[in-house]
Order: structure tokens, then sequence, then C-alpha cells
């Protein structure tokens, strides 16, 4: 399969390249010279490929450049919105960065209910339409946390972050639960029941102390061949060897 991965970010700067290292991070430079999220180097590394600007972009470039086609007149008179020019911009580079891959994952940045991440759900939620449901997958990060006091992890949080995205209309098709330690089967078994997902759609994902240990352990719950089953692709067996 060819890969790519493409980040979202929704704060207004334009790029990272003048935000302080100590706020987000040191900015990772692509081969074509744009200064990006530091996670494309992650990317980089995990997927072996290259990055461009094409896979990170931000709210302040789509506003920067739906303001300029508004000056240039492009729009044509229109009253200028966020739906649909943002959200149509989001997707034109969405659509062009995945130009030439078999699968694109898109990570969105932020927190659900952020009231900058919005353009973003909306236009990812637009685009599943856009492509056929078949053709989509929402996967969406919640915290678990556990409470040391009671001696048992809290299942509320993600309930509410997947009723706040049922809000807006995304049903997520897989969630991926962080905590500390390993999610308990009956507590997955009731984040299944009340998010309406398959419980071998709730995955535990807990701390490790190497981010490359990740991958053995969503390959060890099966995540890949869930995913693989749910587009119809047929791929050999993941060698996790080097890992």
């Amino acid at each position: 399969l060819n890969v790519t991965i493409m980040k979202l970010d929704p704060y207004i700067n334009v790029d990272p390249g003048t935000m302080s290292p100590i706020q987000h991070g040191e900015v990772f430079v692509t081969e074509d010279g744009a200064e990006t999220d530091l996670d494309l180097g992650h990317y980089e590394r995990f997927i072996r490929t290259k990055m461009s600007r094409r896979n990170n972009f931000t709210t302040g470039r789509i506003y920067s450049d739906v303001l300029r086609k508004e000056r240039r007149g492009d729009y044509l008179g229109a009253t200028v919105q966020v739906i649909p020019h943002i959200t149509n911009a989001i997707k034109e580079r969405v659509l062009e960065g995945g130009e030439g891959h078999d699968v694109v994952l898109v990570e969105i940045g932020g927190t659900v209910g952020d009231i900058e991440s919005l353009p973003f759900l909306e236009a990812i939620r637009q685009l599943a339409v856009d492509i056929g449901r078949e053709h989509a997958l929402f996967m969406h990060l919640t915290l678990v946390p556990y409470l040391a006091a009671a001696g048992e992890v809290k299942t509320k949080p993600t309930q509410h972050s997947v009723k706040e995205l049922l809000s807006i209309g995304i049903q997520p098709d897989i969630l991926i639960c962080r905590s500390d330690r390993a999610v308990p089967a009956n507590e997955r078994a009731k984040i299944a029941l009340f998010c309406n997902v398959p419980e071998k759609a709730v995955i535990s994902m807990k701390d490790v102390d190497s981010i490359y240990k990740i991958p053995g352990l969503l390959k060890s719950q099966g995540l890949d061949d869930y995913i693989c089953k749910r587009f119809s692709l047929n791929c050999p067996e993941a060698n996790l060897s080097e890992w």
C-alpha cells in the first residue's frame, strides 16, 4: 500500500516557523523547504516516506488562501463564509495531499469541542459524504483516566467526547483509548455499548516508554486487520520483526 499522512493544525499561525519551540516543539523542515509540525518527522520515520508542504496546513494558511482569492475576485462577489468556502478549501487541500496514494491518514489536531477545530471536523464530515462512506473511516483518540482513589478507570470523558462528535454528524468507527494502563475488557465493552462501536473497534492504548512500541501494541489488538477488512483491502501480514 502507498500510504501518506497529513496533519491539520487548527491554530491561526500560517505555519509553525514563528512559533516558540517551548510551546510547540521544534519545527520540522520538509524536503521542499516547508516549515511544518514536528509530527511530520515522526511520520517520515514510521512509514518510510518523504513529507512535503502538502502534508501539513493550518487554519491560518486556509484563511490566508481564501482571503487572497476573495481580494482577487475569485468568488465573484459571493458572501465568503466558513461553510462552504473555508470547508471547501480544507477538502481541496486534503484531496490534493492524497493524490497518488492508496491510503491517506488525516490527523486533526486539538480537542473535540474546541471552537478552532470545528471547520476541520465539518470539512471531513462533508468529505466522507463526497467520497462515499465506504471509503472513509473515522478514528477518534480519547482519554480514559485512571482514578487512583477509586482504583478504576473512568469512561465518561470518552462517552461525552463521542457525544460531542455525534452532535456535528460524525460517528467514530474506531476508538483509541489512551490511558496510563491497559483498559480492562469490561470497560472497553462498556465504551463500545455507549459509543455505538463494535467491541473489537475499541483499542486500549496504554502509555509506553518508547513510541516505537506502539505499532506492535496496535497490531496485538487486531487494529490493522480491522481496518483492512473495513476497506476490503487484501494486504499481506505485516512484518514487525524490526520493531
